[in-house]
């Protein structure tokens, strides 16, 4: 009897004490960048995760981008307004913000909130291959974007007016303007004051009404995947650009000389993250045929026996190509005239000094006298056996067959130089004599 009561009382503290199968954990995920596919993976495929494993009760997503692609904002908006456990964007730390992209995903979220000294806004929309937008396209995006947003805002019980002009007049707000205006539910200094602020709030899911308790709940920070970071960052622009380059005369030069093997397998692991990483971004088409251009004016310097005009039209086409790769009116979203300048200016003082080198050292065949004409055709202008005449090169001189005898008008080939005669043979002969053997 003892021992049973002992054990009523042990599991009653147990409980007692124990946390709220309601509170669960707040599993944190931050995230700071361009909203990418790698941002659509990362932010989308965890919330999708979480919300499958009913592993906790609140799900924050701190955020600051400078914005990103429609497609991906799209695939994380999805995944929040699916959720089954309440999602809170957080923009925060101070000094970050949610333009653009982020705008809409802060406005789909359950629960909004802002640190101080942070701000939301959003563009208007531009294309995204680069390409020039007709005003009817134009309005048509727009007009999409707009009502986009708007529903999200109605859905929330947020300022729809607003959110209708931070499309059509990408007006901005900072957070207390936000909190004035109906954008935010409120504003909170850091994460602590965020999660004690939650405490009781009632949401809307789409599996009913959630009441968020987060006393005493465990945080687990839902960190990026090694392989995300990587493909995170190569999705940056300007190594967007490196990658291209990289990639471009790593093969070039292998195609310059077959059987190296490591600059075209260098060249080609460049090239393919290069294109992933422009999937990422606004490009534009004239700056990749540009870019294209560039290498088939550097590889044709190598072929060709002018010596310099190439390489410069290789290093003007490349700079333009790099200047034109990104479309978009957002500096964040272009390549660093920085980086173009010295990349170009490298590969082009490369190609200047190399291709010289080649030039300077290549064997050159002699052009003039009598050793120009090894290895020239002409014709037997007498009966050449062994002895007789032949014109060379609109010259006459006195030839001397190799062996078989050359009739007065068949061609023949100059051999060698043997004193003042030429050791000829004739042009049809098969078999090749070495031009500097002896007879």
């Amino acid at each position: 009897m003892k021992t049973a009561t002992t054990l009523i009382l042990t599991i009653s503290i147990f409980v007692l004490f124990a946390p709220s199968a309601n509170a669960g954990d707040v599993k944190i995920l931050k995230y700071d960048g361009i909203i990418n596919p790698v941002a659509a993976e990362y932010l989308g495929g965890n919330i999708a995760k979480i919300n499958s494993e009913q592993s906790a009760s609140l799900i924050v997503i701190m955020l600051d981008t400078p914005g990103g692609l429609d497609s991906s904002m799209r695939i994380i908006i999805k995944e929040i307004l699916g959720s089954s456990i309440p999602v809170a964007v957080y923009v925060a730390p101070s000094g970050s913000r949610a333009a653009s992209a982020g705008t809409f995903i802060a406005m789909s979220a359950h629960i909004s909130a802002m640190a101080p000294g942070t701000s939301q806004w959003a563009a208007s929309p531009v294309a995204g291959g680069g390409q020039e937008m007709s005003r009817t396209m134009r309005k048509k995006v727009k007009n999409d974007a707009a009502a986009y947003i708007r529903s999200l805002a109605k859905k929330r019980g947020r300022n729809e007016i607003w959110a209708e002009e931070a499309v059509r007049k990408a007006v901005s707000v900072d957070e207390q303007e936000a909190l004035k205006k109906n954008i935010i539910d409120f504003t909170a200094d850091n994460l602590d004051d965020l999660l004690k602020k939650l405490e009781g709030w009632s949401v809307e899911t789409e599996t009913g009404k959630k009441v968020i308790h987060t006393k005493g709940a465990a945080r687990v920070e839902v960190a990026m995947t090694e392989r995300q970071k990587f493909l995170n960052i190569i999705s940056n622009p300007t190594l967007a650009y490196m990658l291209l380059m990289l990639g471009f005369y790593g093969i070039m030069f292998e195609l310059s000389n077959p059987g190296v093997l490591l600059p075209g397998i260098v060249g080609a692991i460049c090239l393919i993250l290069g294109f992933y990483a422009l999937q990422s971004l606004p490009v534009n088409y004239a700056g990749i045929l540009l870019l294209f251009l560039s290498v088939i004016f550097f590889v044709a310097e190598m072929f060709v026996p002018t010596f310099g005009a190439l390489t410069l039209g290789g290093v003007i086409s490349m700079i333009l190509g790099a200047v034109m790769l990104i479309d978009s009116p957002a500096d964040y979203m272009k390549v660093r005239l920085a980086v173009i300048a010295p990349v170009a200016a490298g590969l082009g003082l490369l190609f200047f000094f190399v291709v010289g080198w080649l030039y300077m050292f290549k064997p050159k065949k002699v052009a003039i006298g009598a050793e120009g004409l090894l290895g020239e055709t002409g014709t037997a202008m007498s009966h050449i056996d062994p002895f007789g005449s032949a014109e060379i090169d609109g010259e006459l001189w006195d030839v001397h067959s190799a062996g078989d005898e050359i009739h007065k008008g068949e061609h023949l080939r100059v051999l060698k130089k043997e004193g003042h005669i030429l050791l000829v043979e004739p042009a049809e002969t098969p078999e090749e004599h070495p031009a500097n053997g002896d007879k």
